[in-house]
């Protein structure tokens, strides 16, 4: 929510696309808007342009589900008959992992890459067919779970690539490889305006503290635990939910068996994909997690529940009949939920007054704590002055200032000392930020261990001025964007001309 409103408080300012989150680490930034997709901050963002924000957190849930509940019922509809498709479609909306995702996790990106799955499975299967359109659908979905959330683009990534290779062994043909790949190829050209500078500006911060202790994958195998009682305990609930769910999709993929003679090729990928989902949970699945390239920036090896949920609604519709069946499945896993919920770890969520003192930090500019991993590389946030005035002396002491702009990406001031002077501010340094002295660029330096930016000034009156600006990674992925999207319009144009004709011919 910190996110969410501090977009918003950027769009009141003019500034589109946030890279800077200003308000972090109590006014110290942190480049956090380059480095998190941008969907889910901006959906965020725009709910909390049109409600009070003790709603916002609600009102992207429901979103979410709904959309994870509509594109499930979408690929559900192409196999299954529409009473079937439709408690696939509910199934997957609000199952239990979905709902620890909404009680307990929050992770709201995450959640928002769960519509996208059933898409890619119906994507894939589509691909079969002549014509590029099939090729430029999986483009878009690729391209979307790449803006949505990193660690659920990885999984996606990883099980369109895997999907793909079991459909061309099956049909013993590498053209599903080969429209697979430039399909990837397109997602990540039309995601490079994101993608591009999140990789090469990577060296810049502190990437990490994504992989430290108790968030490396290692620590968050299924039942694993380590000297962290909190850690283990919400490790635990996740474990017997995934268990639960595990059991019922063996036993839904052993009673599905008879549709396999009817629906070969869609019962093959979901039984493969939930049995792979359910492999990689498990600590036995080590060796894959350190050696496949990016695998392990998944983190959390229970975040593969996202995929095994879109195989077993699929699965579980395809395997039983009567609605009681479906209904006992149902609160068999709602029970285990609930049960582990009551014993273990109650969910929570903040109140009113918790959201309500959230945006008054914010609206201040008292900001909040950041996150560890976007501070910029070297600098400690938990070492810096919360108290620290904008401008001071590298002693601490304060230095009379005028502050004429003190805004996200543009700072303004002019400062009079009778010496020179290394101005310290209280903001940490990145490399994209520009700094001008009497209208003259100077480099800034940096303060060891807090990071703090250092501009060198001379005695008498300095006018300072600071700029967040746009490096060369920025401009050439914007670009490399750009000619995708012309592409991808370009094909889509030229097919449907050729459909067009097709129909009249």
């Amino acid at each position: 929510m910190f996110s969410w409103m501090e977009v918003l408080g950027q769009w009141k300012l003019g500034i589109v696309y946030p890279r800077w989150a200003a308000l972090a680490h109590w006014g110290y930034g942190e480049a956090r808007f380059l480095f998190y997709p941008p969907a889910s901050w901006t959906l965020g963002a725009a709910l909390g342009a049109i409600l009070p924000w003790k709603l916002v957190p609600g009102a992207y849930c429901w979103i979410a589900l709904m959309l994870a509940g509509a594109s499930m019922y979408r690929l559900a509809r192409e196999w299954l008959p529409a009473r079937d498709a439709l408690f696939a479609a509910a199934f997957y909306a609000v199952n239990p992992y979905h709902l620890v995702i909404v009680y307990w996790r929050s992770a709201y990106a995450e959640l928002s890459a769960a519509a996208l799955l059933p898409l890619l499975v119906a994507a894939l299967l589509r691909l079969r067919e002549p014509g590029s359109r099939p090729v430029l659908g999986l483009g878009l979905i690729l391209a979307a779970a790449w803006l949505t959330n990193a660690p659920a683009a990885v999984m996606i990534h990883y099980s369109a690539a895997g999907l793909a290779v079991l459909l061309a062994v099956r049909e013993r043909s590498w053209r599903m490889l080969t429209r697979t790949g430039l399909a990837i190829a397109l997602g990540i050209g039309l995601a490079s305006f994101y993608l591009l500078p999140a990789i090469l500006e990577e060296k810049w911060i502190n990437i990490g503290e994504v992989l430290a202790l108790g968030v490396r994958p290692q620590d968050n195998f299924l039942f694993t635990t380590i000297a962290d009682v909190d850690h283990n305990r919400f490790n635990l609930l996740v474990s017997y939910v995934a268990l639960a769910e595990i059991g019922i999709m063996v036993l839904a993929i052993w009673r599905s068996h008879a549709a396999r003679l009817k629906k070969e090729p869609f019962w093959l990928l979901l039984s493969a994909w939930g049995g792979v989902t359910t492999l990689v949970m498990f600590s036995i699945s080590n060796p894959v997690w350190q050696y496949l390239p990016k695998f392990r920036f998944v983190q959390l090896p229970f975040r593969w529940l996202l995929c095994l949920n879109a195989a077993l609604a699929l699965l579980l519709a395809m395997s039983t009949r009567r609605w009681l069946t479906r209904a006992l499945a149902a609160a068999a896993l709602l029970a285990v939920l609930f049960m582990v919920g009551h014993r273990l770890q109650a969910p929570w969520w903040d109140n009113a007054s918790d959201i309500l003192e959230m945006s008054e930090a914010m609206s201040s500019g008292t900001g909040n704590e950041g996150i560890d991993e976007y501070v910029p590389a070297g600098a400690d946030p938990y070492e810096v002055n919360q108290n620290l005035p904008r401008v001071t002396a590298p002693s601490g002491t304060a230095v009379p200032a005028q502050i004429i702009n003190w805004g996200p990406i543009e700072k303004h001031f002019i400062v009079h000392v009778s010496q020179p002077e290394n101005l310290t501010l209280r903001l940490f340094n990145y490399p994209a930020w520009e700094v001008a002295v009497n209208g003259r660029p100077v480099q800034a330096g940096t303060m060891d261990v807090t990071g703090q930016m250092l501009i060198p000034v001379t005695a008498g009156q300095s006018d300072v001025r600071i700029h967040f600006g746009r490096t060369l990674d920025r401009t050439i992925g914007d670009i490399v964007s750009v000619i995708s999207l012309i592409l991808l319009l370009a094909a889509w144009i030229k097919t449907r001309a050729q459909n067009i004709t097709s129909a009249t011919a």
